[in-house]
């Protein structure tokens, strides 16, 4: 599902021989180590009628500086397969990632989303996540690539988010 929802989403930004590479079987290894740590992230799923994983997200405690320690949380990935686009799958799994983080006790989320993401970033951008400044330059698959960091508030039940008067 990763290795597939990369593929799609990427196939402008990265070489297509390097998306073609992307092994899932080395994937889902990787994942299985992520999730056995001791520091594993939370992970959440979202499931077609037939049980099948068509998203999923995966957030933890910020580990990076620009942040007080244990205020914010990032999100660290949000991925959906092409066919569960644009059908409100990866909202309800960024609200829930979201609320789950802020019960947890976390402040402020922050993610990092490649500058030459249009419709990841609209995605975010209509969640109220907003562009910080904050650009990272990242190679992979042989291409450099400017990362955006992204944040956004996060507010629980018993403290709702300000209102102006």
């Amino acid at each position: 599902m990763h290795v597939r929802s990369w593929r799609a989403a990427y196939r402008d930004l990265l070489p297509g021989p390097y998306l073609d590479a992307l092994d899932a079987e080395e994937r889902a290894a990787t994942w299985r180590e992520r999730l056995t740590a001791p520091d594993r992230p939370r992970v959440l799923v979202a499931t077609a009628g037939d049980g099948r994983v068509v998203a999923f997200s995966c957030f933890r405690a910020w580990r990076g500086e620009g942040f007080p320690p244990g205020t914010a949380a990032e999100l660290a990935a949000l991925y959906a397969l092409p066919e569960a686009w644009g059908r409100g799958v990866g909202r309800a799994l960024l609200a829930a990632s979201t609320e789950a983080l802020a019960r947890e006790g976390f402040r402020t989320a922050a993610l990092w989303v490649l500058a030459g993401n249009a419709r990841g970033r609209r995605f975010y951008e209509a969640a109220a996540w907003r562009a910080d400044g904050t650009v990272v330059t990242e190679e992979t698959g042989g291409v450099m690539l400017d990362e955006l960091r992204y944040q956004r508030k996060l507010f629980d039940r018993a403290t709702p988010p300000p209102t102006s008067i």
